[in-house]
């Protein structure tokens, strides 16, 4: 069991990092025949409803299954080893769905055409996912992915809390990876309709996944480590006083 237990950590992370590359050709909107602004076109009304609920399905899964409370009664069902890759395989299914029935709405919005601002904003959506990418490492890109948990159950180590780390971006902002997708969702030389609407939903999800859960449970875990690294760190801004 244990061996399949890591097997299976092994296999949602893989398919995890192959669902994180397709999503910046699918954000970008090229190297895929299915991108934000290409496939099967519909009543517009039609379209904004489909790709809420999409986006809505994916704000519930992640949002919900991150909780302390879900996670206590989940791993009564589950094994607590499997729970972190659990979590990122019904969130890569989740992705998924986005691509598949996502709706394109190719009217555009605005439109860059200077070549040097063009090349300005697809090096900042870049950076962006490169945020993204990096702010895993300087925390613990293995456990937050579910690899070391499956890594220590197979291996019989006994599992050892999570410390409190602020390591480069995280001495900048409090959540360089959302940071990093909000700059990444934005960045565009073409912004179109679905584009604007994916943008706008996924930035105002973050908002207040953030502020009203994320850093709830933070502090509920690490307690006034935590609470003194709110009053120092901006949340999301860098070198900004929006703190709280």
């Amino acid at each position: 069991m244990k061996a399949l237990a890591f097997l299976y950590g092994i296999v949602s992370y893989l398919l995890f990092f192959v669902t994180f590359l397709y999503a910046i050709a699918f954000v970008g909107d090229f190297g895929v025949s299915k991108t934000i602004d290409t496939g099967e076109e519909t009543f517009f009304g039609t379209a904004i409803i489909i790709n809420i609920v999409v986006l809505s399905v994916f704000a519930l899964q992640h949002s919900i299954m991150a909780r302390q409370e879900f996670k206590r009664w989940w791993t009564k069902i589950i094994p607590p080893a499997i729970e972190r890759s659990t979590y990122v395989l019904l969130s890569t299914l989740a992705l998924i769905l986005i691509f598949w029935q996502w709706r394109p709405m190719p009217e555009v919005v605005w439109e860059v055409t200077n070549p040097f601002w063009v090349g300005v904003l697809w090096g900042l959506f870049a950076l962006g996912w490169l945020t993204v990418l990096l702010s895993t490492f300087m925390i613990n890109h293995f456990d937050l992915f579910g690899l070391k948990q499956v890594y220590e159950n197979l291996k019989k180590i006994p599992p050892k809390p999570v410390q409190f780390t602020t390591r480069w971006f995280y001495n900048i902002v409090r959540h360089p990876i959302m940071l990093g997708f909000v700059i990444a969702f934005w960045t565009t030389p073409v912004m179109t309709q679905g584009h604007l609407l994916f943008a706008v939903v996924t930035t105002v999800y973050i908002l207040v996944a953030v502020k009203l859960l994320e850093e709830r449970d933070l502090r509920k875990q690490f307690g006034d480590i935590y609470k003194e690294y709110q009053k120092k760190t901006p949340m999301l801004i860098p070198f900004t006083k929006w703190k709280k």
